[in-house]
């Protein structure tokens, strides 16, 4: 079996060569560590391995691992589904909230952000193959509320996330990374207050 460091030696050279392949440098490239389900112990055998960032996408098991330092040295994010009575625990406490995906939740970060006194780094969610099984903005929706992102003096929008639908042959689904890539660009154009486009 390989070890957690050879895993991602291993997916550290899939990223460079695909990286090559599209003309891209590497480096601007983040390996997030989706750390859920494993014990505060491996998740820091990943990050003395050197991935980017960890993600978890439930609040229990931040509370769990946190005060064992399980993320000590890198960025946490998180990538789940986010209710809104959980923001509370979320705000001031990760560096980055990835799945933004309705305006509500937008506003109770807000809210929160504004009454611990910090500002909290988010990705709006895109949910770029209007596929009905998943949340997110319409690239439309997106656009607009970039806009409005002043509005939200203690939120930073940094960037966009997607699922893309899954393709059945290889090739299918790289319409919708292109529509995302557009998205940000024409977004971040718009040098818009409290919006740096930094993360796609």
């Amino acid at each position: 079996m390989s070890t957690i460091a050879e895993n991602i030696a291993n997916i550290r050279a899939q990223m460079a060569d695909a990286a090559k392949k599209a003309g891209r440098d590497p480096s601007e490239i983040l390996l997030c560590a989706a750390t859920k389900m494993n014990d505060a112990d491996r998740v820091k055998e990943a990050v003395a391995a050197g991935v980017d960032c960890c993600g978890e996408n439930r609040v229990q098991e931040i509370q769990a691992k946190r005060p064992l330092g399980a993320y000590t040295g890198k960025p946490l994010h998180f990538i789940g589904h986010l209710q809104t009575n959980k923001v509370k625990y979320l705000v001031g406490v990760v560096d980055l909230i990835e799945s933004v995906d309705r305006l509500e939740l937008l506003e109770c970060i807000e809210k929160q952000a504004e009454k611990v006194g910090v500002v909290q780094n988010i990705l709006f969610e895109v949910n770029i193959g209007a596929e009905e099984s998943k949340s997110g903005f319409t690239k439309e929706e997106a656009a607009a509320l970039a806009a409005r992102m002043r509005e939200f003096p203690h939120v930073a929008l940094k960037g966009l996330m997607a699922i893309p639908p899954v393709s059945e042959f290889p090739g299918e689904n790289c319409r919708y990374f292109a529509e995302m890539r557009n998205l940000f660009v024409d977004i971040k154009a718009k040098k818009y207050d409290n919006v740096s486009m930094e993360c796609l």
